[in-house]
């Protein structure tokens, strides 16, 4: 019988972290937006990618100052690499299901108001599992790291490899300092914000130039996290426009929230990975879905 150390022999320095850099790196474009996404420093990037070339003796990225490319072979190993990725992830929905636990990824605010009915109709209609939401700043809200099997998105999602279904829409809201002479006001127009300071996130958030002409549009300075952007707003001068979610799960000393009048509604949606749609995806959407549908209409 062959010996099974044979079949490890060095070879067992090649980690899944390894395999996630490289395609965090290629999926989001550079190093420190890879480091980003995978909440580590951008030198811990560096070194699983050159950890993985040494063990494989090729050059798997090519490196310039202005952006980052993979090589011939690079493409081969990529492939290869989102199928062990797959797989782990599999692994790990199976090892949630067999726990009973529901893993759902958000950016900024869960469901908003809707957070907690969504969580007691899902305590009394399954009583078995435990859903768990969680909160990663990133563009896939812990799905690209495994993080969850299910996120909330308020973005319609560039990547092929996510799918998704709607849940719901929200009201967006205008964004500012409790003193500042518009707060006076009980509702807003984007055209309040034209050629003054916009504090955006660009990774998750929903605020894009295309809300104005372009002759009217804010001047956008990013932030990094909400926590951050709430900051900075408060301080005065700089403005923000988000969903209504936000307004109910983030009330804050020094911070107005205003209906804006005139602009579009945002699409909540549910995602997945497409090719691993977790079991409990339909009927957690039908819950969230009710809960989105029982609100009171939206009103101008």
């Amino acid at each position: 019988m062959r010996d099974t150390r044979e079949l490890y022999a060095g070879r067992m320095s090649l980690e899944i972290r390894h395999l996630r850099a490289l395609a965090a790196v290629v999926d989001t474009g550079t190093f420190t937006d890879a480091a980003i996404e995978l909440h580590c420093s951008q030198a811990a990037v560096s070194r699983a990618i050159l950890a993985l070339e040494t063990q494989l003796g090729a050059q798997l990225l090519s490196r310039s100052t202005r952006h980052v490319a993979l090589t011939p072979l690079g493409e081969r190993v990529l492939t290869r690499a989102r199928r062990v990725l797959l797989e782990v992830r599999l692994i790990s929905d199976e090892v949630a299901e067999t726990t009973r636990e529901v893993r759902v990824g958000y950016a900024w605010s869960t469901l908003g108001a809707h957070t907690g009915a969504v969580q007691r109709a899902w305590r009394a209609q399954h009583p078995e599992s435990h859903l768990v939401f969680r909160q990663s700043n990133t563009a896939t809200a812990g799905l690209l790291d495994g993080e969850v099997e299910l996120a909330v998105f308020r973005t319609v999602p560039r990547d092929p490899r996510i799918e998704t279904v709607r849940l719901g829409e929200e009201r967006r809201v205008a964004v500012l300092a409790n003193d500042d002479p518009l707060a006076r006001r009980r509702a807003l127009l984007l055209d309040d914000f034209a050629g003054k300071t916009m504090a955006v996130d660009a990774r998750t958030g929903t605020t894009v130039g295309s809300l104005w002409p372009a002759e009217r549009a804010p001047v956008f300075i990013p932030t990094s996290s909400l926590d951050e952007w709430l900051t900075l707003i408060a301080d005065g001068d700089v403005y923000g426009v988000t969903s209504g979610a936000t307004a109910a799960q983030h009330p804050r000393p020094g911070i107005a929230y205003r209906p804006l009048r005139d602009a579009p509604t945002i699409e909540v949606r549910l995602a997945w990975w497409r090719g691993a749609k977790p079991a409990v995806a339909d009927a957690l959407a039908q819950v969230i879905v009710a809960a989105y549908d029982e609100a009171p209409q939206l009103t101008r």
